[in-house]
């Protein structure tokens, strides 16, 4: 295979408004400085927002998701009334890196 060199292929230079682009807040941006220990380049930027995107990370539906019950004879299970039950997986997969807090 042939090997691609960077000048081929010249990324954007990250600023707020690429930043914001892929779905990232300032708080989270700065936090991705702090774990690579300098600013990411617009590839790392890219593989931080998917890996930190709702599909992910569920950045927004985790705060519902600590409502439900963690123990007991069946943690993930909801049961609105008598006749009707939701079942939420609940798992953790370490492969998926560093999450937001």
């Amino acid at each position: 295979m042939a090997r691609v060199s960077a000048k081929q292929y010249p990324q954007p230079s990250v600023n707020a408004d690429i930043v914001a682009s892929h779905g990232l807040s300032a708080e989270e941006y700065q936090r991705i400085v702090k774990i690579l220990g300098r600013e990411p380049n617009y590839t790392e930027l890219g593989v931080f927002s998917v890996m930190w995107s709702e599909h992910c990370s569920y950045k927004s539906s985790k705060v519902h998701l600590k409502l439900l019950p963690t123990e007991g004879p069946a943690p993930g299970w909801w049961r609105p009334s008598r006749w009707r039950a939701t079942i939420i997986p609940l798992s953790s997969s370490p492969t998926r890196g560093p999450r937001p807090e």
